[in-house]
């Protein structure tokens, strides 16, 4: 008898912890958590879009810098496969071929050489990691600039440098 009521007991409790401890995987973001995040938002030359992009992030809250730096490095990906998918549906309407096609390469180089360099080297070679950032700035102005006029992609380019610009400056925090 004695055995079965410790037994129910320790069942409560054990019950009362799962239950606990599923209700914690729902974070809230407290003061201290958004310190880093703002302090580090403070020095990128626009502070608005990158307390926008990280608060919308979940990792964000746990963070280093190099990890604000990597979720930065996924909104980059995130925004030149949205690219690649706006200049795909550009040419089956019958853009600009030429100018839709060299932006095509522009993106597609974002996407297999500087995501993944830059995700590689943020920790390792943060210098590295900066300048392939960069390129991802340079890449969107080529692709804006080869239209010599109105472009239909101007939304997309310039939202992926300013990110560009945004994650530069954090991983300059690691130089």
């Amino acid at each position: 008898m004695m055995n079965l009521k410790h037994l129910s007991i320790i069942c409560s409790i054990l019950v009362v912890a799962i239950i606990s401890m599923s209700a914690c995987h729902c974070r809230v973001l407290q003061p201290n958590d958004l310190k880093l995040i703002e302090e580090t938002c403070k020095r990128t030359p626009n502070p608005n879009l990158c307390l926008q992009l990280l608060k919308a992030d979940p990792r964000a809250p746990s963070a280093d810098i190099a990890g604000l730096a990597l979720i930065l490095v996924d909104v980059i990906k995130a925004k030149a496969t949205e690219a690649e998918k706006t200049i795909k549906q550009l040419l089956k309407q019958g853009g600009n071929k030429k100018a839709l096609s060299e932006c095509a390469d522009d993106y597609d180089g974002i996407l297999m050489l500087d995501v993944p360099t830059a995700t590689r080297a943020v920790r390792g070679d943060p210098k590295f990691a900066e300048n392939t950032v960069s390129d991802c700035a340079v890449e969107a102005d080529s692709c804006e600039n080869g239209f010599h006029g109105k472009s239909p992609l101007t939304h997309v380019n310039n939202g992926m440098r300013d990110v560009a610009n945004v994650a530069r400056a954090i991983i300059r925090n690691l130089l």
